[in-house]
């Protein structure tokens, strides 16, 4: 199945969609091998790859995501 292509004016606008959706696969529990195969984790993987001090690699947010979750801040 061909994939579209984006640009990356398009891969940044959805940056925080992708960052969504990889806290909601965490939230359900999907392994690190799932997730790995997501359309987010790709373009996740492309907007650090073109614009490595712009966006960290998708590895380091899936960590930041996780010990988020496994550390709620209290209010």
């Amino acid at each position: 199945m061909p994939q579209a292509k984006l640009t990356i004016g398009e891969l940044e606008a959805g940056y925080p969609m992708y960052c969504k959706a990889l806290r909601r696969l965490l939230q359900q529990g999907k392994t690190v091998q799932d997730i790995e195969r997501t359309v987010c984790w790709g373009h996740l993987e492309t907007l650090n790859r073109c614009l490595p001090t712009r966006y960290k690699s998708p590895s380091y947010l899936l960590a930041l995501i996780r010990r988020d979750l496994e550390n709620p801040k209290e209010d």
